[in-house]
């Protein structure tokens, strides 16, 4: 059984998948935030034997939820719709900034090429933190 990761945002969604014993978080995709994101994920969670998702959720550093949590659990509303999989909240504070620290020091260069990559680099780091919890 595998999980997937999930780093939820207006314009990209980052993918992340578990490998079968659920040790692992491995970058997957990323996909554009629009009408066809949940069929898209629905798509992946068929073809890769998913059994639950962990979608990062963006709280406050203060512990609150603003704009993008709010967005957030709008998005988790509409996979429900579809999924018929467990789908857990995770805490994702700060899951960015450090993709954005391993990015830097693996030395990828340039904006474009670290816009390519960041959401699943996200998504895998709030995977990982989900598995490690287990």
């Amino acid at each position: 059984m595998r999980i997937l990761g999930i780093d939820y945002g207006s314009k990209k969604i980052g993918l992340a998948i578990s490998d079968e014993t659920q040790t692992i978080a491995m970058p997957l995709k990323v996909i554009d935030s629009n009408e066809d994101a949940v069929d898209a994920i629905n798509t992946i969670v068929k073809e890769n034997d998913v059994k639950r998702i962990v979608i990062g959720l963006p709280i406050t550093l203060s512990g609150t939820k603003g704009k993008r949590a709010l967005e957030t659990e709008e998005f988790i509303d509409k996979l429900k719709n579809v999924l018929d999989i467990e789908i857990v909240e995770w805490d994702e504070r700060l899951s960015t900034r450090f993709s954005e620290r391993i990015l830097n020091k693996a030395n990828v260069k340039g904006r474009k090429n670290k816009k390519k990559v960041i959401d699943k680099i996200a998504a895998t780091f709030i995977l990982q933190g989900y598995l490690d919890s287990l």
